[in-house]
């Protein structure tokens, strides 16, 4: 399994990026997908969660009413839309797989994200 994620950047307070995570695994529809983000000196912590349907999202209660995970199953593509960006928003966001009634999961490389003015 390969996560390959892009979009990151850097972005004025207020401003807007989508985030793109490509998997390869032809079975994209039964894995749940995640964007986590880790901040310089935090742990890594989760932003959003879609399940393997499409059906239910969780958002983390920084991010709720800003930030949007949407998946493409046809296209094996899971996206984070992130408006109002803020300086705090600053991380590596990294993309997350895991295989329905499994415990295996996998990992994007990351893709850094960076909100200064």
């Amino acid at each position: 399994v390969q996560l390959v994620e892009s979009g990151g950047g850097l972005v004025r307070p207020g401003g807007s990026l989508t985030l793109s995570c490509v998997a390869s695994m032809s079975t994209f529809s039964n894995y749940h997908m995640s964007w986590y983000r880790q901040a310089p000196g935090k742990e890594r912590e989760l932003v959003a969660r879609i399940i393997s349907s499409g059906d239910t999202t969780n958002y983390a209660d920084s991010v709720k009413g800003r930030f949007t995970i949407t998946r493409d199953n046809a296209k094996r593509t899971v996206y984070l839309q992130m408006d109002s960006l803020k300086p705090e928003d600053t991380a590596v966001y990294y993309c997350h797989a895991k295989r329905r009634f499994s415990s295996s999961d996998w990992w994007g490389q990351g893709t850094p994200v960076t909100v200064s003015s």
